[in-house]
C-alpha cells in the first residue's frame, strides 16, 4: 500500500510538473507566432487551466515532502506528547478542511458534466474537463492528508516532518529563509 500511495503522490507532482512545462511551452509558441503574425486562439484559456492545474495536483507531493507552508514555530517548542497531539489535532482538521473541499469541487464538477456547461473562452469545450484535474488534484490531497493522520495515529513520524528533517540533518535551511 505505501508503495502505491507514494506512487500516486509522485504521479501527481509529475503531473504537476508537466503542466507547468506546458505553460512554458505554450507561451514560447505563442510568443514565436505572434512574431511570424500567427494567432493561437484560446492560448490565454488552456494556461489559466494548466495553471489551476498544476497548483492542485502539486498539493499532496508537496506536502508530504514538507514544503507546503506549516506553522511549525509553535509545535517544534512543544514537548514529544505534546507534539504528537498538536499533530493529531492539526492533521484532523485539515482531513476535515480537505473532505470539505474535496466534496465541494467533485460536486462543482459534477454540475457542470450534469449540466453540459461550455467553457466562455475562446475554446468550447466541456468545463468539467479541465475543472476534473483540480477535482483530482484535490482528492489526492485528502488521500495524503489522511495518510499522515494514520501514520501519526500509530505512533510514527509524518512525511513531511522526517522530510524536514532530512534537509536539515544535511545542511539546508533555506525553508527558514
Amino acid at each position: 500500500m505505501r508503495l502505491l500511495l507514494n506512487r500516486l503522490y509522485a504521479a501527481s507532482g509529475v503531473a504537476a510538473a508537466v503542466c507547468l512545462g506546458s505553460i512554458c511551452v505554450l507561451m514560447l509558441a505563442q510568443a514565436a507566432a505572434r512574431e511570424a503574425g500567427i494567432l493561437i486562439r484560446g492560448a490565454d484559456d488552456i494556461s489559466a487551466w494548466l495553471c489551476a492545474a498544476s497548483a492542485f495536483l502539486a498539493l499532496a507531493h508537496t506536502f508530504r515532502r514538507g514544503e507546503l507552508i506549516r506553522v511549525g514555530l509553535w509545535v517544534e517548542r512543544l514537548g514529544e506528547a505534546a507534539r504528537r497531539r498538536a499533530e493529531i489535532i492539526a492533521l484532523l482538521l485539515a482531513t476535515l478542511c480537505t473532505g470539505y473541499m474535496s466534496w465541494a469541487i467533485v460536486r462543482f464538477v459534477y454540475e457542470s458534466w450534469k449540466f453540459n456547461e461550455v467553457a466562455q473562452g475562446l475554446i468550447k469545450i466541456p468545463i468539467w474537463i479541465p475543472q476534473s484535474a483540480v477535482a483530482l488534484g484535490i482528492v489526492i490531497l485528502l488521500i495524503a492528508v489522511l495518510d499522515e493522520l494514520v501514520t501519526v495515529l500509530r505512533g510514527g513520524m509524518p512525511a513531511y516532518q522526517a522530510a524536514e528533517d532530512a534537509r536539515r540533518q544535511s545542511g539546508d535551511f533555506s525553508e527558514m529563509l
